[in-house]
């Protein structure tokens, strides 16, 4: 997974979770993504595309990481702004993502498919109780998606994952993994 080295820059702080998530998903063959909260990346001067390395970049990881295994990414976002500036990151990558503009809950409802991999860091959290309440809400539709192999990554540990770790560790996952930004689990 050598194209995981371009994602490896200082200002990303997220990447160390991201890389072994992937080797991981790796491992177990997963190939379905699910995402809520799209990376959205920056446009300078109109046109100049520039990542945004404080996002972490995990759409464009994922988008990449879903080419190599010919697997699929699918990344919701509320914001029709962040899904366009999505699109303009991985268009390398077009037929190995869906981009949904929709609520996380509507689309995680909706979402008929068994799910691999589970990224959930929808909503900011600047407000940690509203991002909490809403990230359990997503782990409570998510979870009957999800299968004994599957892998759950949240983000912003401390202020959106303050209810939804208690959640899936009531569920039989466990933390697998954690940094000061993400948490890992697994059953």
């Amino acid at each position: 997974m050598n194209f995981l080295d371009k994602y490896d820059n200082i200002k990303n702080i997220r990447f160390n979770s991201f890389e072994e998530t992937l080797k991981l998903s790796f491992k177990r063959g997963l190939k379905t993504i699910v995402e809520t909260g799209t990376a959205r990346g920056k446009t300078k001067f109109f046109f100049i595309k520039k990542y945004n390395w404080k996002d972490g970049m995990s759409t464009p990881m994922f988008a990449e990481y879903a080419k190599f295994i010919k697997g699929k990414l699918h990344t919701c976002d509320i914001s029709a702004e962040n899904i366009d500036n999505a699109r303009k990151f991985t268009s390398n990558f077009s037929n190995y993502i869906e981009f949904y503009i929709q609520d996380s809950l509507i689309f995680l409802r909706e979402f008929s498919l068994p799910i691999d991999l589970l990224y959930l860091d929808s909503l900011d959290g600047h407000n940690p109780t509203a991002a909490s309440n809403h990230q359990l809400k997503e782990a409570q539709i998510a979870v009957k998606k999800l299968h004994d192999k599957s892998l759950i990554l949240l983000d912003d540990k401390g202020s959106k994952t303050n209810l939804s770790i208690n959640f899936f560790k009531e569920n039989n996952f466990r933390i697998i993994y954690e940094t000061k930004h993400q948490v890992l689990l697994s059953k």
